[in-house]
């Protein structure tokens, strides 16, 4: 089975405690991350120092030497340190010296200049990476005590990037703050964290070997971080990759500016609302990958100007005010190569919704052969919303004159993987490795040439366009696999519940009125 996205809810839950009362539920993360992100680049320093000692002293090394003036030199040179994808840390801005020091009286001052001393080598690196570590800790409420407790805490081997190569660590705590104080951040919290098991579905499903990878919704960066390990793992090389991303909210960009320095990618990420400040209005993207905010409504489309180049039509008709979900569609479409191809997470409802403004969108993407698969998705894989979701594959070369794809432009693949996944926790499901295969791989028998793909009855289909449109262009997999067949409206069920319960007593209290009439009209018989 797929390891869960989380394991390390005690000390997280712990750092948590040392910061209440000081600090507010939804600030947490941004005081843990930027720790993390010191511990890991001092970690990184540490590491690479070691290897250069090493090959300074064996006899077969390139770097072999006993001259002590140019051992101190390699070991002191910066520029060593850039070609080996770290930086030279200076003691004062270590996590060793931090943890030393975690029971000063002046620790908040110590961890502030060490965020100035590594802000200052990072700026200098890329000018993108300004105002990453910004100055928080003196001026906040925390105590000496607490501050020093939570870098006490961090120290835990979990934490390690050196021992948890590859994880998505910063992610991964970003995912649990938001998820335990999803009350604090708000119903949209959900929009900053693509749970690991979607993301890394979505990653196996494109197979981004080499090319533009875009997310106009980026949040953490997870989905760049799985891209790069999909690269790995499969033999290929992160410098065939550039990624471009934006971001509406500062402090999360920060977190994946921090994500993507650690891996020393290409990138460009911007700030600003995709849907209405487009910050890359000439890319474009061999994959997008992307997990835009469910069902935003007051996105104030009548701001976009006329005739923005995204829409398939006239504004009035392809917009709505009610929900961005076929803004971001179209706006995906709009960024995509001639042959690219765009997975995205989508709310249930964007599958069967009448909204002129939205049914308009689908009618004309399945009329003109945009969509290439419908993924439907189990519910409680996401920590900080219960709408249960879907995932929408779009692509450009499914005309097959690419020479590894087949031509399919006459039909949609629909999978059900909604009976799919395990339960890591109460509130957690995840997929394992082999479910991720299971609907990969059936995405990519279908699609490409070499492909043995056959229906399966309740789980696949590809099915012919002209069936769709009969449907009224519902995308639910469900019609069409042979399993339910029924609408979902995209309601969490716990809101279900909820207003059953309201309905219910307001019956009951209808109920008690009518009862009272009635015993009034037997007294007037008497």
């Amino acid at each position: 089975m797929a390891k869960a996205d989380i394991d390390f809810e005690k000390e997280l839950w712990d750092a948590a405690n040392e910061l209440r009362g000081a600090v507010s539920e939804n600030n947490y993360k941004n005081y843990i991350l930027p720790l993390v992100f010191v511990k890991h680049l001092s970690e990184r320093y540490e590491v690479v120092r070691q290897e250069l000692k090493e090959q300074l002293n064996d006899p077969e090394s390139d770097y072999y030497t006993t001259d002590k003036e140019e051992i101190n030199y390699v070991l002191e040179d910066r520029d060593e340190y850039r070609s080996r994808n770290t930086f030279k840390i200076p003691e004062t801005a270590s996590w060793p010296y931090l943890k030393d020091n975690a029971e000063q009286d002046d620790i908040k001052v110590k961890v502030d200049d060490a965020f100035d001393v590594i802000q200052e080598l990072l700026t200098g690196y890329n000018p993108q990476l300004v105002n990453i570590l910004p100055r928080i800790f003196v001026r906040s409420e925390l105590s000496p005590k607490q501050t020093g407790g939570i870098i006490n805490l961090l120290s835990h081997p979990k934490f390690s990037e050196k021992e948890n190569p590859e994880s998505d660590i910063l992610g991964r705590i970003y995912e649990y703050y938001i998820g335990r104080f999803a009350m604090a951040e708000g119903s949209g919290a959900g929009q900053f964290f693509t749970p690991g098991s979607i993301v890394r579905l979505l990653v196996e499903l494109l197979e981004p070997y080499k090319g533009r990878i875009f997310d106009p919704a980026c949040g953490s960066g997870g989905m760049f971080v799985q891209s790069l390990k999909f690269i790995k793992e499969h033999g290929g090389n992160k410098k065939d990759i550039a990624i471009y991303g934006q971001e509406m909210t500062a402090q999360t960009l920060r977190l994946c500016l921090m994500n993507l320095m650690l891996r020393d990618l290409s990138f460009d990420i911007k700030l600003g609302n995709s849907l209405l400040d487009d910050k890359f209005p000439n890319l474009k993207a061999d994959f997008i990958i992307a997990n835009p905010p469910f069902n935003v409504s007051n996105w104030h489309p009548e701001d976009l100007p006329d005739g923005d180049p995204r829409l398939f039509g006239p504004k009035e008709e392809f917009t709505t005010d009610g929900s961005a979900n076929y803004m971001w569609m179209q706006t995906f479409w709009q960024h995509l190569s001639d042959t690219g191809t765009a997975g995205i997470v989508m709310a249930n409802g964007a599958m069967t919704s009448n909204n002129k403004g939205e049914k308009n969108v689908r009618q004309h993407m399945v009329d003109n052969s945009m969509i290439d698969a419908i993924v439907r998705l189990p519910d409680k894989l996401f920590l900080t919303t219960g709408i249960p979701a879907c995932l929408f594959i779009l692509s450009k070369n499914r005309d097959g004159k690419d020479g590894t794809h087949r031509e399919r432009n006459n039909e949609i693949l629909f999978l059900d993987a909604s009976k799919m996944g395990t339960m890591a926790s109460r509130k957690l499901r995840v997929f394992s490795d082999d479910d991720i295969n299971k609907i990969a791989e059936t995405y990519h028998n279908w699609r490409n040439r070499d492909g043995n793909y056959e229906n399966v009855e309740g789980f696949c289909k590809a099915t012919a366009l002209e069936e769709v449109q009969k449907q009224d262009y519902k995308l639910t997999p469900g019609i069409y696999v042979g399993t339910e067949a029924e609408e979902d409206d995209g309601i969490p069920f716990e809101e279900k519940v909820n207003t059953l319960k309201a309905e219910l007593l307001a019956q009951f209290e209808k109920g008690e009125e009518l009862k009272e009439k009635i015993k009034a009209n037997f007294e007037k018989i008497d």
